[in-house]
């Protein structure tokens, strides 16, 4: 059904090229599909030319001026420009040099066919930018338009299938630098402004046009024989000493890794991007003035193989998207997914290439598996490709299943292809549509060429449908032999359906191990060549990693799985253990949280160890009971405290430490970490730096009654002003006073409240913390509520990580009803929304049958 929807849309838009649509499209909020195809269909050869005078002070207005020149098919109706402002941020319209009256309808300026002519026009517009997606800052501000926000701050044609150029000239206070697609041209200094005049940039989709301006430092560096501009704030200067050069390194890897992959040369005019102190995403890929976390970017001596490695990945991710999503377009929003997996699944390949096959394939299943398990579990699981009436609702399509199923997907795909015929493919897709716009459709039917798989069922399951199959194993012995060895899977909700999938199974024994290959083609397939061999000491499943699902969790393979030699069978194991833990099969949360104890001083691997200890915390915190936790708490801090001095490796006592900073309840550990914080002494072999030191001050507010006390110590020793505003801002949400605690949640109705959207999720997970939620459970039907404000007005991942920093440690039934209220009232809600409820508060649905 969706398959055909999408073709439908594809044969829709040719048809409206051919003969443009006669009957009037309506006006309405957003940018609906009808008008969308309607647009691509009369207008094209867009060029826009945007001036934006930038004053001193935020609370400034941002004149701005345009003209938008384009070629128009059919001036059969009223032409819609979108526009998400008042009618009074609109002083002057001309068209092709007649003045006409300022009409703006439903965040539509509205031009009548009379002014308009069949070919060329150009339409001239003085306006005041709106400041929602201008991210403005005391000195320095950035533009973030994604999915359908240009639409906010300048009047434009707000959807992806209508590329455009865009020159640019922006007036900002002396001092400021800036970046943009384009190169800077010129620019001329006066008193107290510089204007800057950029060239023309490649042809863009609106959501892809940004600029960023502000105090920033700049670097420049040859990446090759292409110069690239680096803007960032961090004033640590071994950060900085540390940081700048691996960064300049990671994009030319990633540059050259992708020129040879995809055969095409880096497709843009320039290479440049800017560290933003926390920037809502980890990236966004604006060719030419990509942005990122600066958290990300800026590390220290003491960062651990995975920062360093997720730093890597992230600009490989971004870097990717200049050729998927950027050069190669996809024709609307439904289709945002394709631009990210293949975005994560280069990445992927990259980082693989830089740290080895074994790094690669642990690392995969590790980012991958459980964040996409994390929604396909939950009774609002949603499809990769999913169905979109109205860009104002994109942000919606966006999550874990786009970002992490999907490249799961993706990985079956190359293996059921082969990687040069899937190699093959993507060279003739790229090539086909470069600078232009493509479907999830057109794809398929290029890769078809290239495999004598049936890519349109297998598409079916994978990408049409949500949800994980479900493993079940069948063994009989006799003789102390196996006689029959079979592996079924069903859905774990939803009709029945098969996912064609492979993966390993290992038999192991005392003196070796036995891998099988199961191609698993159907609901149920045999291992023939498992018959006849002798009973194994245990069984792993899923051995290699690739598969994916509920597999089953061999009790004696969790009890040995410390003595496996090869770290992804172990990190295999964690994970299937804790999601059949999470179905109530096999473990109980207390037995399992044993079980991963046992490890802590065991397992080597230093991402196989975050892993563990992050399992560790949320059953801790969310499936046991407070008694139960209590009486758990001294093993667990002595288990984590010895595991760290035993430990040799640094990176390793980090992890280390960190988790017990996150489990800690006893006043012994309060009292040692509150010397350690006082004193800046850490541990023997830990490094901290002042990031640190303030998430630790951060922890012992949180659990002391002197929060006010530290919090201000810390504040004082913060030397930059972007980290020290972030903890002025989340002191009131660790505050002792009740009534202080009350006033900043209320006061996060105000959107103004709620613009550092870093912030207020991190402010959430102190405000709810299981040790506040007596106090804090009030605030959740008013959290629920605002839900659709904040998809309206926030960026695109700020619905669902406010819910699951809101709901994420609730356990207890009064809150589960607060959900099931809550939605049984509102029957007709967003439907997008209502999944994100429903996945975000799937650990609190379990957590009700689980806690005992």
């Amino acid at each position: 059904m969706r398959l055909r929807f999408l073709l439908l849309i594809t044969c829709v838009c040719t048809t409206a090229f051919a003969q443009p649509n006669t009957q009037p499209v309506p006006v309405e909020p957003g940018v609906s599909l009808r008008l969308a195809i309607y647009r691509h269909a009369v207008i094209s050869n867009i060029q826009y030319t945007l001036n934006f005078d930038i004053p001193p002070v935020k609370s400034g207005d941002i004149a701005g001026l345009e003209s938008i020149a384009f070629l128009l098919k059919s001036k059969d109706q009223s032409l819609q420009i979108d526009f998400k402002q008042p009618a009074s941020q609109v002083s002057s319209i001309q068209v092709n040099g007649k003045s006409v009256p300022v009409r703006l309808v439903s965040d539509h300026i509205i031009i009548e066919p009379g002014v308009l002519l069949t070919g060329n026009n150009k339409i001239d517009i003085q306006f005041m930018a709106g400041n929602g997606a201008l991210n403005r800052n005391d000195d320095y501000l950035y533009t973030l338009f994604v999915p359908d926000r240009a639409r906010t701050v300048f009047p434009c044609f707000d959807q992806p299938d209508l590329k455009a150029n865009f020159l640019l000239t922006l007036t900002v206070p002396s001092g400021w630098k800036v970046l943009a697609n384009g190169s800077v041209k010129d620019s001329v200094a006066q008193s107290t402004q510089t204007t800057y005049h950029f060239t023309n940039s490649d042809k863009l989709s609106t959501y892809l046009f940004a600029f960023e301006a502000g105090k920033f430092t700049s670097v420049t560096q040859l990446l090759g024989n292409r110069s690239a501009q680096f803007l960032y704030r961090e004033t640590d200067t071994a950060k900085i000493r540390l940081s700048v050069g691996p960064v300049f390194k990671a994009h030319q890897d990633a540059i050259e890794f992708l020129q040879q992959w995809t055969g095409i040369p880096y497709p843009f005019q320039k290479v440049g991007f800017v560290a933003i102190p926390d920037f809502q995403f980890g990236g966004m890929e604006h060719p030419g003035a990509v942005q990122y976390k600066a958290s990300s970017l800026f590390l220290d001596n003491g960062a651990t193989k995975d920062m360093i490695i997720s730093r890597s990945n992230l600009l490989s991710h971004e870097t990717a998207h200049m050729w998927f999503g950027d050069m190669v377009t996809m024709l609307w929003f439904n289709d945002v997914w394709m631009k990210e997996v293949f975005a994560n699944f280069m990445a992927d390949k990259i980082t693989g290439k830089l740290m080895g096959r074994e790094t690669f394939d642990l690392k995969f299943l590790q980012d991958h598996y459980p964040a996409a398990y994390g929604v396909d579990r939950t009774q609002g699981a949603n499809p990769i490709r999913q169905d979109l009436d109205n860009l104002q609702d994109a942000g919606s399509m966006y999550g874990n299943i786009i970002y992490h199923k999907a490249p799961i997907m993706m990985q079956q795909l190359e293996l059921l292809m082969g990687k040069e015929k899937f190699q093959l493919g993507m060279r003739e897709y790229l090539k086909k549509y470069a600078y232009s716009n493509a479907t999830w459709p057109d794809l398929i039917a290029i890769l078809s060429k290239h495999t004598t798989a049936n890519l349109y069922a297998w598409n079916k399951v994978w990408v049409n449908q949500p949800g994980r199959p479900v493993f079940d194993a069948e063994i009989t012995y006799s003789g102390g032999k196996i006689s029959r060895f079979a592996i079924s899977q069903h859905p774990e909700f939803g009709g029945p359906r098969t996912w064609p999938q492979t993966f390993a199974v290992t038999l192991v024994y005392p003196d070796h191990n036995k891998d099988i290959t199961v191609n698993m083609n159907s609901s149920q397939v045999e291992l023939k060549q498992a018959a006849g061999l002798a009973k194994p000491s245990y069984i792993i499943y899923n051995s290699n990693g690739i598969g994916y699902g509920q597999f089953p969790a061999d009790k004696d393979a969790v009890a040995h799985i410390f003595t496996v030699a090869n770290p992804l069978q172990r990190a295999s194991v964690y994970i299937s253990a804790y999601e059949n833990m999470l179905s109530a099969r096999y473990f109980k949360p207390a037995e399992l949280l044993n079980a991963f104890m046992a490890g802590l001083a065991v397992e080597k691997e230093e991402t196989n160890l975050r892993l563990l200890t992050g399992y560790i915390g949320t059953i801790y915190w969310e499936f046991v009971s407070p008694a139960t936790r209590s009486a758990l708490a001294p093993k667990l801090e002595s288990s984590l405290w010895e595991a760290m001095q035993q430990n040799t490796l640094p990176n390793n006592k980090k992890i280390l430490f960190n988790s017990y900073q996150h489990i800690y309840l006893s006043r012994d550990a309060n009292s040692r970490l509150y010397v350690i914080w006082q004193q800046q002494k850490p541990p023997a072999g830990v490094k901290l730096n002042e990031d640190d030191y303030t998430s630790l001050a951060l922890t012992i507010a949180l659990k002391t009654d002197t929060p006010t006390s530290i919090l201000k110590q810390q504040e004082n020793r913060i030397t930059n002003a972007d980290r020290k505003r972030r903890l002025e801002f989340l002191m009131p949400a660790l505050s002792l006073n009740v009534q202080e605690r009350d006033a900043f949640f209320n006061s996060l109705a105000d959107k103004n409240n709620r613009r550092k959207e870093a912030w207020v999720t991190a402010a959430m997970v102190y405000l709810h913390h299981p040790l506040r939620q007596q106090t804090s459970e009030k605030y959740l039907a008013k959290s629920l509520d605002l839900v659709e404000e904040i998809q309206t007005t926030g960026d695109i991942f700020f619905p669902q990580t406010w819910l699951q920093t809101i709901f994420g440690n609730y356990q207890g039934k009064q809150a589960a009803d607060i959900v099931r209220n809550f939605l049984n009232i509102h029957k007709n809600y967003n439907p997008k929304l209502r999944a994100k409820i429903l996945q975000s508060t799937d650990n609190l649905f379990r957590a009700e049958r689980l806690v005992e």
